[in-house]
């Protein structure tokens, strides 16, 4: 584990410690509707299966997990995946880990990946491995949803804008879809170029 990759799962080891939810996730309006627009924002309605690095507490993991019939959901924070295990009990289809991005990735092919608010944590080489690892994994018919807050973040260095200019500098896909607010920016990208009408047109 090189020094970005301790001193970033201190940071989090430390923000769990006392905390079951930091950023207050659970009721927080914001949150709720970052949720719903990620989730209206996926092409297909449902995912063979789908891999959520950075679960966090599990709120978008449980929300997930419905639309899935596979979902791998990993945190590099112990606690978080106690958190999220606790908060996913009910579904079968979910397999939470602990597992360090990007030194270790899911085996076999992936029919969606969600990279949600882990971006500013990771420097450019990790974030390049990440995208490698999405090309050679992703499904034909699959998809890469990223979302992240625009704002500073006190401690890190890159904020949304800067993690989404890469991502789309360096990602080798369709972009499918793009929206922005004053809090937060998503994009989505796909393989298929048709559009959510299309897909399913007669």
């Amino acid at each position: 584990m090189n020094n970005t990759s301790n001193n970033t799962k201190q940071y989090f080891d430390d923000l769990y410690q006392d905390n079951d939810d930091p950023w207050k996730i659970r009721n927080r309006w914001y949150e709720r509707r970052k949720r719903a627009l990620l989730l209206a924002s996926l092409p297909h309605e449902r995912y063979a299966r789908a891999f959520e690095p950075g679960c966090g507490n599990g709120e978008l993991t449980a929300l997930l997990a419905a639309r899935c019939d596979e979902l791998i959901a990993t945190d590099i924070a112990e606690d978080a995946v106690a958190l999220t295990r606790q908060r996913v009990a009910d579904y079968q289809n979910v397999k939470v880990q602990q597992m360090l991005l990007p030194d270790i990735w899911p085996d076999g092919k992936l029919d969606l990946v969600v990279i949600s608010e882990i971006g500013y944590y990771l420097d450019e080489p990790q974030l390049w491995h990440i995208v490698e690892h999405i090309h050679q994994t992703l499904s034909r018919d699959g998809a890469v949803v990223a979302c992240h807050w625009r704002r500073p973040i006190d401690g890190w260095l890159q904020n949304g804008d800067d993690v989404h200019a890469k991502l789309r500098g360096r990602m080798s896909l369709p972009l499918l879809s793009h929206y922005w607010d004053d809090d937060l920016i998503l994009d989505v990208w796909t393989p298929d170029k048709r559009s959510i009408h299309d897909r399913e047109a007669p």
